[in-house]
Formats: structure tokens, C-alpha cells, sequence
């Protein structure tokens, strides 16, 4: 799958567009709208916005903080062991230690990562601040030609790149909870 994204000034062309590709197959899990008009989107039916812990860098900050406290807790593990202060008091002070660290640094990594831009979204600062609103859709190459005509409909739309998308699968098991979710009672 490939992510395209576009830039507009319009939310209500925004929400034709996102009806007219669901109309056509494309799900509702592959589109999303970045705005700094968050209640704007939500009057919309049709358009579906980036969820708050997404819009931040949060999630890469946790890894980037997780993995500096694994190095960190191994770091620890390994001078106990070298200085044989495990042998003097035991490897329990030194494991409780070293899991307090990596949870310390996975915790913090996650502070600052809530404090920056997703780095998928940084380009757009300026157009978010602006005013305008950023869409995205993800498709796999079966569903470009779609994309491309309802594209074409909408002049009000600027393409703004290509990037990552997110897993097919991923996609796909959004689509199944929300059939899930359709079908309960």
C-alpha cells in the first residue's frame, strides 16, 4: 500500500471526497483528515480525523526510550556482574534496578515524544497553521485508479507527496472490527 496525501482549504470537499471513495470500496480505515480544526471535522459525516496520540510522536519516542532502557538495563546486569557485587548481595537489587530503568526510560521517551509532531506530519506544520487541512488515504495498487479519478473531480485538492502507509494487514483488521462493531446490538 502507498500513502498519498493532499492538501485543501475546503472540509466540506474533503467530506465529498471521502464519501465518494467509500461509495467506490475504499475503506474507512485507510482515510484520514490532519487538522488544527478538530471540531470542524467532527461536524463532517464523512470524514474521519487522526486520532490525538497519533498527531504526536509519541509512539516512535516510546520505542527510541524502550530501547535506550533495554542498553541501559543491560548496561547494569553487566557491571554487577564484572564488579561481582551480584555475588556480594545477590542479582535482586540488580534486576528490580535494571527494570525500573527500562521502564524509566520507556516512560520518558514517551514524554518527549508527545511534545514533537509525528515526523510523518512535520512537513505540514505550516499548512496546518495556515489554516488548511491535510487528507490521506492509503491504497494498495488496485484501488490508484480510484483515487486518481476522484482526485481529478475535486480541483480544490493538492497533492502534497507520497510516504509509508499504514500494513495492509493493520487496514485490514480495522476493517473487521468496525463489521464487528456494525453487527452487535
Amino acid at each position: 500500500m502507498k500513502r498519498h496525501y493532499y492538501i485543501s482549504e475546503d472540509l466540506d470537499d474533503l467530506d465529498h471526497v471521502e464519501d465518494e471513495l467509500e461509495k467506490l470500496g475504499v475503506a474507512t480505515p485507510q482515510m484520514h483528515v490532519l487538522s488544527r480544526d478538530d471540531a470542524g471535522v467532527a461536524q463532517r459525516e464523512h470524514l474521519h480525523p487522526v486520532e490525538a496520540v497519533l498527531k504526536k510522536n509519541v509512539v516512535r519516542g516510546t520505542e527510541v526510550g524502550a530501547v535506550i532502557g533495554v542498553i541501559a538495563a543491560a548496561l547494569i546486569i553487566f557491571l554487577a556482574y564484572i564488579s561481582g557485587a551480584s555475588e556480594a548481595v545477590g542479582w535482586v537489587p540488580f534486576g528490580f534496578l535494571a527494570v525500573v530503568v527500562l521502564g524509566f526510560c520507556t516512560w520518558e521517551g514517551g514524554l518527549f515524544g508527545i511534545q514533537e509532531p509525528h515526523q510523518d506530519f512535520k512537513r505540514f506544520e505550516q499548512d496546518l497553521d495556515a489554516g488548511k487541512h491535510i487528507f490521506f488515504v492509503d491504497v494498495g495498487a488496485e484501488q490508484e485508479s480510484i483515487l486518481a479519478k476522484i482526485v481529478d473531480a475535486h480541483p480544490g485538492l493538492q497533492h502534497a507527496g507520497e510516504g509509508d502507509a499504514t500494513p495492509a494487514v493493520v487496514v485490514e483488521a480495522q476493517k473487521k472490527f468496525q463489521d464487528t462493531m456494525q453487527t452487535l446490538p
